[in-house]
């Protein structure tokens, strides 16, 4: 097992399986920390966006909470699939997918405390999203929150496997750190507002361990990326949501903080449509 703590930061292209293989892995050695520190924040049967707070509930980017009953949904990088949770009490039918098995242990355990939900709740499935282990037109709807996206060195192959399994007219909405933090120092204070790269460098930031093998990766697009790469995928735009800090938001999660929050969009939300 790798400690983080000695893993040395650098700026390097890394691969598609290499960066799936790295984030894996990082995922299941720090999962029980994440769980821990943000546990509270994202609630057991919460549906939660971002670090700003935004509720599914109160924002309806999926569509009318009333209107979820009965629709197959599935949830990317689902963590404990606390916003599973929070779907199959609205009747709707989710399935929580994740790269990492310590992450889906946690979401096993927490179903097994929710009132209605049986032993086992709904599927929760070990998986790349590259490579999706389900037929064409499985779900009405896909989602994503608090970005696993940019863990992805090829996301517009993630697209194309969303659009695959997402039924004529289904919704696929996902966040993502916002590109402009790309360029900051990630620290919540005032050093947070310093430009430290240029927006445009593309370059992954990898962590390595003392034999040079990734243990972390993470890869930046522009803006304007992420529109072509939804595009070219054959999704619509139909909305892109920048959530502003609310003034009951007083929590620091990693770069996101009230002083930032309420300068700079700390996350962007991107509502698709397959036509």
């Amino acid at each position: 097992m790798t400690d983080d703590e000695d893993a040395e930061a650098v700026r390097r292209q890394a691969g598609g399986r290499e960066s799936s293989r790295a984030n894996r892995g990082w995922w299941d050695r720090n999962a029980d920390e994440y769980q821990n520190d943000h546990g509270d924040f994202l609630g057991d049967a919460r549906f939660v966006w971002c670090p700003e707070g935004l509720d599914e509930a109160d924002a309806g980017l999926l569509g009318p909470a009333a209107e979820l009953r009965g629709l197959d949904v599935l949830e990317i990088g689902a963590g404990a699939a606390q916003c599973s949770r929070w779907l199959a009490a609205q009747g709707a039918r989710p399935v929580a997918l994740d790269v990492s098995h310590r992450q889906l242990q946690h979401a096993l355990r927490l179903n097994q405390g929710v009132p209605g939900l049986g032993d086992e709740g709904f599927p929760l499935v070990e998986a790349d999203a590259r490579a999706l282990p389900f037929a064409d037109g499985s779900f009405d709807l896909a989602c994503s929150a608090f970005g696993a996206i940019p863990f992805v060195a090829d996301p517009e192959r993630v697209f194309r496997e969303v659009r695959r399994v997402l039924r004529p007219g289904g919704r696929w909405v996902f966040s993502l750190t916002h590109p402009v933090r790309w360029s900051l120092a990630d620290e919540p204070g005032p050093e947070g507002l310093a430009v430290l790269a240029s927006y445009f460098d593309r370059t992954p930031y990898v962590e390595e361990d003392a034999a040079g093998r990734t243990v972390y990766a993470e890869h930046h697009r522009t803006m304007g990326d992420r529109v072509r790469e939804i595009v070219g995928a054959g999704f619509r735009l139909v909305d892109l949501v920048e959530p502003e800090w609310p003034e009951w938001n007083q929590n620091v999660w990693g770069g996101w903080s009230p002083l930032r929050g309420r300068l700079l969009p700390g996350t962007a939300i991107f509502v698709c449509r397959r036509d």
